[in-house]
């Protein structure tokens, strides 16, 4: 049994670092907290043997009873939510946002995503190679439970944490973060990372979700904060100074999209395949599938914050969305 898969925070606070296979992220940050009443864990990795295999181990090594242990879910992506059906007893608690709840519940998410991907310019042909190698798609719970529902100002009392849920949207339009005004602790799941950008994608024009994520930012930039926990990588101090470079990053990437326009007029395929990426592939052609969805998202997300913004304008013609400067 390798106890190293535990790490104690502060008192009855512990992080399992449940590990993601074959992903960039490379871990999942699964935040318990024990009680002598009821225990909580926040966030539990994909639907995938290995992540099971450590999340069981972690709540051995904690003496976990799951039948007193309930769930909160940062939001509705499989790294997070995955594992939570095989976890959960019949007497857990499923805490999950109202927002992200209904999106979990679509009957066919998949099929209007492929759509939108479509009028957006990715090639028909590679479609369904990249649903079918999103880590979503594969690893996701194996059925939806049964949540109980938050909101934006909801609080859950944990032993000696006192937790305050965040609506943050932008990575999802239901993300939440928990904040405890007391210890001074923020849970930023996706919101706010430290080693690495949370990925901001649209695959919607009814919602501007960079603009969403920019303004939770500043939410939550002035709270008291001495710790934050993200979902990914490291633990970090700085909530100001991180949330400050995060939004220069994005003004950035957006000043590189108009760049990439160039007085012409292109799909957002075409724009994400002539921006910037960290990522060990030289040419656009030689990325995994699945990180070309990610970056035709995210490029998205760029574009209907700068069609807002009045910076570009978008047409459509032939069945496919075109974007230029103004």
């Amino acid at each position: 049994m390798r106890i190293e898969v535990v790490e104690e925070i502060k008192p009855d606070l512990f992080r399992i670092k449940v590990p993601l296979p074959n992903n960039p992220l490379k871990e999942l940050n699964s935040y318990v907290i024990r009680s002598r009443e009821r225990n909580l864990i926040i966030d539990t990795g994909f639907n995938r043997p290995q992540c099971l295999e450590v999340m069981e181990e972690g709540v051995f090594n904690l003496g976990l009873d799951l039948t007193r242990t309930d769930f909160f879910l940062t939001h509705l992506h499989a790294d997070h939510t995955g594992l939570v059906v095989r976890l959960a007893s019949k007497t857990s608690a499923v805490y999950f946002s109202r927002v992200d709840a209904q999106m979990f519940k679509r009957e066919e998410p998949w099929k209007a995503m492929i759509d939108y991907a479509k009028i957006n310019g990715f090639p028909e042909e590679e479609l369904l190679r990249a649903i079918s190698n999103h880590p979503g798609f594969k690893y996701s719970p194996q059925s939806i439970p049964e949540f109980d529902l938050v909101d934006d100002g909801r609080e859950i009392e944990v032993g000696r944490y006192r937790l305050k849920c965040l609506w943050t949207p932008g990575h999802t339009p239901g993300h939440m973060c928990l904040y405890d005004e007391k210890e001074k602790l923020l849970f930023s799941g996706d919101h706010v990372l430290f080693d690495i950008t949370p990925h901001i994608e649209s695959w919607s024009y009814q919602v501007n979700a960079l603009h969403d994520y920019l303004s939770s930012l500043d939410r939550i930039r002035d709270l008291p904060v001495a710790m934050v926990l993200p979902g990914h990588r490291s633990f970090f101090t700085d909530l100001k100074g991180r949330i400050d470079a995060l939004k220069k990053h994005h003004y950035l990437r957006a000043e590189e999209v108009l760049e990439v326009l160039n007085g012409k007029r292109k799909t957002a395929y075409e724009i994400a395949s002539q921006m910037t990426w960290d990522i060990d592939y030289e040419r656009w052609e030689d990325f995994p599938i699945a990180q070309k969805w990610f970056a035709t998202g995210e490029a998205i997300a760029h574009l209907r914050f700068l069609e807002e913004e009045g910076k570009v304008e978008r047409n459509i013609e032939s069945g496919l969305f075109w974007f230029s400067r103004k």
